[in-house]
């Protein structure tokens, strides 16, 4: 080996060297910050671990009240069995149907809410040539939609429209459709455009090239988001609940407040498994409409 090419090889190491330790000084840098921030925002915050050390064991103990006393030996007896499931779950009928109420908020408001999604994402998507003024306009509708939480939402519209499942619907619509416009217009940005501009060069209007090439491409995505809106929509639904939404969230907040801590831990177990079996369908329809295999 030639003494240029030693002092070549001699100086491409130092250079990757020297790469490399700027590179690990960066990102001990960035980490540094990092830290000195999550430190500060937990100042500003009033996280404590002695607040947190104090506090766990009381989640603990509180969870440990809500568990349902439930014994072996008189498991699957009547409801007037202390320690039998009919007796954990005594007021099964009423809370099926408010269940099934909340199920119904959950899907008309996600039905709502992705409709006025569908309509404003194309507006939105910045490949389909909308126009500066209706993109901007959709964009910062969505925003101011998905922006305010579902439940200030229902407290505005409790006021508005009174106790019951109407505030609950509009609230949750509101906020799917600022939250899946904007999912459905990065999946319309995603798509490709040539089949958009064969239908406008073949004298298609914007809507109708919007409706027959571009509609079809992310259609799956679109029902891959709405479906797992429907889910959150459900939990979210029983939040509402709280502020007079009515669902099973309403009755919740009752047993909550009046310390039956039983029959909070049986209608926890009931959205669970509600949620579990709303996924499952989800997934089963997903799939059947897609075409994906079993």
């Amino acid at each position: 080996m030639s003494a240029t090419t030693a002092a070549a090889l001699a100086g491409a190491e130092a250079a990757w060297r020297a790469a490399r330790r700027a590179r690990r000084d960066r990102t001990l840098l960035g980490l540094a910050l990092l830290l000195a921030c999550l430190l500060v925002a937990a100042w500003v915050s009033e996280v404590r671990p002695a607040t947190l050390a104090a506090g766990l064991p009381r989640v603990g103990e509180y969870f440990g009240k809500i568990l349902p006393t439930l014994r072996w030996p008189v498991l699957f007896a009547g409801s007037d069995t202390e320690g039998s499931l009919a007796a954990w779950f005594y007021r099964l009928d009423s809370w099926s149907w408010l269940l099934f109420e909340t199920a119904n908020m959950a899907a008309l408001a996600t039905l709502m809410g992705a409709a006025a999604a569908l309509l404003l994402a194309f507006p939105a998507a910045r490949n389909l040539g909308a126009g500066m003024l209706p993109r901007q306009l959709a964009r910062r509708g969505l925003e101011a939609m998905r922006t305010v939480p579902e439940i200030v939402f229902a407290l505005i519209l409790v006021w508005a429209f009174g106790v019951g499942p109407l505030a609950g619907i509009l609230a949750i619509a509101l906020h799917t459709a600022g939250t899946l416009g904007k999912l459905f217009a990065e999946a319309i940005e995603n798509a490709g455009t040539g089949g958009f501009e064969a239908a406008r060069a073949a004298g298609g209007s914007w809507a109708q090239a919007c409706r027959f090439a571009v509609l079809p491409q992310v259609a799956p995505n679109l029902l891959s988001y709405a479906l797992l809106r429907f889910e959150i929509n459900l939990r979210a639904a029983s939040v509402i609940g709280f502020v007079g939404g009515g669902g099973i969230g309403q009755e919740l907040y009752t047993v909550i407040a009046q310390n039956y801590y039983e029959e909070i831990s049986a209608i926890v177990v009931l959205i669970l498994l509600c949620v579990a079996a709303i996924d499952l369908l989800s997934e089963r329809l997903r799939h059947r409409l897609i075409g994906a295999p079993r």
